[in-house]
């Protein structure tokens, strides 16, 4: 198992592949790859028994590439955990350190480190830490463009990517944010968006609407 492909088990997991198929495209504007890269991917986790892959239906995990994954994103999540509540690391930068240390230490530190952090549930970014025993409530995995104008919701979870969360910062996006459909526009235009607990109305990107999970 290289980095490499546990980055791509760790993002088709987070983007909802445990229950339904993603697509190529979602992993590739995830990972910011191109889609040729995807394709090798796929191709070789295929191969090792840990996703199913058909056709233009779209990507799923496995029994043993859910086991995988579960076991990556805990240790990645409890490392976000500890670099923002206790290092004081921002949001968009926590990934990179996280994903390092995730691979030095062992399944015992790891351990010790979610017991003093009192066994957290979720990670900075809103989504859930899966537990040793793989005991866990699942995600929402229903996007902020899914809802129509005049609906609202709350923000759950983000997409675990640095351009996506620098950008969520600066529009002041938050988790739990309660927020309202004004608007979408046509031809993959922004949607206009009040949330409801400032009153104030943003514009979110149609790309990145795709990656706010809500509930």
């Amino acid at each position: 198992m290289t980095p490499k492909k546990e980055d791509y088990l760790k993002i088709i997991f987070e983007l909802g592949g445990k229950t339904s198929k993603i697509s190529n495209k979602q992993v590739a504007v995830s990972l910011n790859v191109a889609a040729g890269s995807v394709t090798e991917m796929v191709n070789k986790l295929a191969k090792d028994g840990l996703i199913i892959h058909a056709p233009y239906a779209g990507i799923s995990l496995t029994e043993e590439g859910v086991k995988v994954a579960e076991a990556l994103i805990r240790r990645h999540r409890i490392w976000e955990t500890f670099l923002v509540e206790k290092l004081g690391y921002k949001l968009a930068d926590v990934h990179k350190d996280a994903e390092v240390l995730e691979h030095t230490v062992s399944e015992e530190l790891i351990d010790r480190l979610e017991d003093f952090l009192g066994h957290p549930q979720k990670c900075p970014h809103g989504s859930v830490i899966p537990s040793k025993d793989g005991v866990y409530p699942e995600d929402s995995h229903v996007v902020l463009n899914d809802l129509k104008p005049g609906q609202s919701a709350e923000v759950e979870h983000f997409i675990d990517n640095h351009d996506l969360l620098e950008y969520l910062a600066d529009v002041k996006l938050n988790i739990g944010d309660q927020v309202e459909i004004l608007e979408k526009l046509p031809f993959e235009g922004p949607l206009n968006v009040k949330v409801l607990n400032t009153g104030e109305e943003i514009s979110i990107g149609y790309k990145a609407a795709h990656y706010i999970f809500v509930k």
